[in-house]
């Protein structure tokens, strides 16, 4: 008796993803939460922060359980680090996992028969949902990072969240600003993200309003010679 051939590497990759994802935006949501409350609480504030310390941890080493299952059903070897370079990088900086957010779209459309949304509000409602997660674990590392350095304009949270709203709508006003290597580092890793998602929100909207014009003057009767 014959046995059936196994899957090829990147189709039981796939079905993986498909069947992670969503559980992993979830345990993303439970490491931001972890993290925040590191951040934001008082120093005091236990045994809190020790079972923060234990969320934040186990969710990422759930993260790290993923990717070397990735890394296996990939069949790439040491190449996935490479051609997977987005895995890799949220995978260091877990902070950074609302990038995956047009996987989990993709992975809730596997789901379903038909979109219940068209293209440009899909683009529109997770680019804008991916700033405001980005905008939030921004405006924690850098609150983080320089609510204690000497000189520093960012001294409280509500500072911070400023900041993230001025640099991810390309505004920066410069009224707060982050002085220490790693919080500029932050800042440069989120004034290209801004620019990608509002360049894909501007894009979408620009398209979508241009999609409505061209069939009004499709509907339109034509004119009388």
């Amino acid at each position: 008796m014959s046995q059936r051939p196994a899957p090829e590497a990147p189709a039981r990759l796939t079905r993986w993803e498909q069947r992670t994802e969503l559980p992993l935006f979830a345990a993303s949501l439970l490491f931001l939460a972890g993290y925040a409350f590191r951040v934001l609480a008082p120093h005091d504030a236990q045994p809190w922060h020790d079972l923060s310390l234990i969320l934040v941890w186990s969710t990422w080493l759930m993260f790290l359980a993923d990717y070397a299952v990735r890394l296996r059903l990939s069949g790439l070897g040491a190449r996935f680090v490479g051609v997977r370079w987005l895995d890799t990088l949220v995978l260091v900086l877990p902070l950074l996992r609302p990038l995956r957010m047009v996987k989990v779209y993709s992975a809730v459309q596997q789901r379903h028969d038909r979109p219940r949304l068209t293209l440009y509000a899909r683009v529109m409602s997770y680019a804008s949902l991916s700033a405001v997660l980005l905008g939030f674990s921004a405006s924690l590392a850098v609150y983080r990072l320089e609510r204690e350095a000497p000189g520093a304009s960012i001294r409280t949270f509500g500072d911070a969240v400023w900041w993230a709203c001025a640099t991810l709508s390309t505004v920066g006003y410069g009224d707060a600003a982050p002085v220490t290597f790693w919080g500029r580092t932050v800042a440069a890793g989120l004034m290209a993200c801004g620019l990608a998602l509002l360049g894909a929100v501007t894009g979408s909207f620009s398209s979508w309003l241009i999609q409505v014009f061209t069939r009004e003057d499709e509907k339109r009767p034509p004119e009388r010679g």
